[in-house]
């Protein structure tokens, strides 16, 4: 009989994380025009960047 072993808990789930940001960015941007994206998108370019 074989014993399976079991993961380690993680302290940061990635994949978790990442839906997330998605799913808020998602929300944010439905009802944007492509225009006020791109917008958005350079002026959080710029934001990171500036850091």
């Amino acid at each position: 009989m074989k014993i399976k072993k079991q993961a380690p808990e993680k302290e940061f789930d990635t994949v978790k994380t990442f839906r997330a940001i998605k799913e808020k960015l998602s929300l944010e941007m439905a009802d944007m025009s492509f225009e006020q994206i791109k917008a958005l998108l350079k002026k959080r370019s710029r934001q990171l960047q500036a850091q």
